[in-house]
């Protein structure tokens, strides 16, 4: 079932205005959580397990969710939640060494992975103009990368980890977002043309991230740096930064309130975001999304509550990100 322009129109609005607050959120976020983003990444996991499933049982008791929407085969959610638990912890660690500015060009190499990926899983074929357009897109994030090759330049004292490492989380968030497509077409003819319930995606996707991260608790530690013994300790100087008591012994100044507005609008983002997926497809709603990284970066290059300096842009840069 189709939905009406009206109805996208509204849908992908709503996402561009969410995905602009998602990014500058994400940055301020870090901000009191700087030493703590695998904790942040743990938080936002489990905490929205909880959330997506309660809403999903409101929802089944309602009757929006029917019994053959739950009965849906779970192996894409297995994935779903692999690669999302991948994605949010390399993330998270990238993001809180790179300047504001960075993240938003880094991320737009989503919408290259976001391709390839529909072209391998989905059998998509695409027109020369729109591998144009992904060519287009690679150049800007290599031209926006190299122009911290020179001393003085936004990226000149980031180590290539980083950068590489955010420009993986997105590929793991991209295939994703296929698979997430792909529930939904395969969802319809089982469901004789009626698409799941986008708390049902949402839902079982995250419990089995959920379940990824406990199981790779020990490699994504280390991943952060941190050993596998030295976590429970990480985790509780975590807590005690997030909920910024005396007894932490950094600056956690701008917790728990930025942490938590992050997570609230990073969750009104998903969802929003899956939803458009609903009404359109991946490739879609990514480019909706995209759309938002200009205001974005110019958002956070600019001083800030707690980033009072912001980042001076360099002209490669600024092209690089149009």
């Amino acid at each position: 079932m189709s939905s009406s322009p009206v109805a996208t129109a509204a849908a992908s609005a709503a996402v561009v205005a969410l995905a602009v607050a998602n990014r500058v959120l994400y940055k301020l976020a870090l901000v009191p959580l700087k030493a703590y983003p695998f904790f942040l990444a743990q938080l936002t996991t489990f905490g929205y397990v909880a959330v997506y499933f309660s809403i999903l049982y409101a929802r089944c008791r309602s009757g929006v969710v029917t019994r053959d929407m739950l009965a849906l085969r779970k192996h894409r959610f297995v994935a779903i939640g692999l690669l999302e638990a991948l994605g949010v912890a390399s993330g998270m660690s990238a993001g809180a060494m790179l300047p504001g500015p960075a993240i938003p060009i880094l991320s737009q190499s989503f919408l290259v992975w976001q391709l390839t990926f529909s072209a391998l899983l989905l059998g998509r074929t695409y027109s020369a103009r729109q591998i144009i357009g992904c060519f287009l897109v690679i150049s800007g994030v290599i031209l926006a990368v190299a122009s911290g090759g020179n001393e003085g330049h936004l990226l000149s004292e980031v180590k290539l980890i980083w950068p590489a490492l955010m420009v993986a989380s997105s590929a793991f968030q991209a295939g994703a977002s296929i698979l997430k497509e792909a529930v939904f077409i395969d969802g319809a003819k089982r469901l004789k043309g009626k698409r799941p319930d986008i708390f049902v995606v949402n839902s079982f996707g995250s419990g089995f991230q959920a379940l990824f991260v406990f199981l790779l608790l020990p490699f994504l530690s280390n991943l952060r740096g941190i050993k596998f013994a030295e976590l429970p300790a990480y985790l509780n100087g975590g807590a005690e930064c997030f909920l910024n008591v005396a007894e932490s012994p950094i600056d956690c100044g701008g917790a728990p309130f930025l942490p938590l507005l992050f997570i609230v609008v990073n969750m009104a983002f998903n969802i929003s975001l899956l939803n458009l997926v609903k009404m359109s497809s991946a490739l879609v709603a990514s480019l909706t999304a995209t759309s938002a990284v200009p205001i974005s970066i110019y958002i956070l290059s600019l001083p800030l509550p707690y980033i009072p300096h912001g980042a001076e842009l360099s002209m490669s840069f600024i092209i690089g990100a149009v």
